[in-house]
């Protein structure tokens, strides 16, 4: 993934009001952090952060030129967004160097299809690798290509480009083929559903007949005793 030039100004309000009045002129508030430098805040264009995050993902590599003179390499660490207006309020980004390995999440896409009459299951949608901060790719191709049903797919199986290693668990379970019900089977297991009931209530109402005839005779059995 190639690294995006971005420009940056710094940021001197700061608390509600002062974001408010960032996001107001186009920008989004942001902190650089990392590597033991104390947090440097600024604030980045929204709309060319916004087109960044949408070419290169997530785990888009930033090359931050701040208008005070310093330049930064950086991966968005957090990205807090507004749910109703789908806008960015705050980015948290981490300092990398170049050759530097760091641990991320990369989208897993399914690619091709399984066999007939079967349901792809998804668990996982990403997996968790360690690459070059410099190199991350954007997306892991995993085929499913004519698998059978009770077919699954680990983490282990993944072929990964030269240079990522794997973190997560290589018993992880990304991908389960089953399988798909057939028009019997579900006429079946409707029919069941209906059948059950009844016979439910039946067996309800003879334990109540049962027990309300046990009560009866111990009662009459009591009153000749009481008499």
């Amino acid at each position: 993934m190639s690294e995006v030039k971005i420009s940056a100004e710094p940021r001197t309000e700061f608390g509600k009001g002062g974001a408010r009045r960032t996001r107001r002129a186009g920008k989004v508030p942001a902190v650089l952090y990392g590597h033991g430098e104390a947090p440097k805040h600024i604030a980045l264009p929204a709309r060319e952060f916004a087109a960044a995050i949408r070419r290169g993902g997530a785990n888009q590599l930033f090359a931050i030129d701040v208008s005070d003179g310093t330049q930064a390499l950086a991966l968005p660490k957090a990205i807090q967004r507004d749910p109703i207006k789908d806008t960015f309020e705050h980015i948290d980004l981490l300092l990398v160097r170049r050759g530097e390995k760091v641990t991320v999440e990369i989208p897993v896409q399914l690619v091709g299809e399984a066999a007939r009459d079967t349901l792809v299951m998804p668990q996982i949608d990403t997996l968790s690798v360690s690459a070059d901060a410099t190199r991350l790719p954007d997306h892991l191709d995993l085929s499913i290509e004519g698998l059978p049903s009770g077919s699954q797919i680990t983490a282990g199986d993944v072929k990964l480009p030269e240079g990522v290693e794997l973190i997560a668990d290589p018993e992880q379970v990304l991908v389960v083929i089953t399988g798909a019900p057939t028009a019997e089977q579900l006429e079946a297991e409707g029919a069941g559903v209906i059948e059950e009931t009844p016979a439910e209530e039946s067996e309800e109402a003879a334990e109540g007949e049962t027990a309300e005839g046990e009560t009866a005779e111990a009662t009459e059995a009591e009153a000749p005793a009481q008499a």
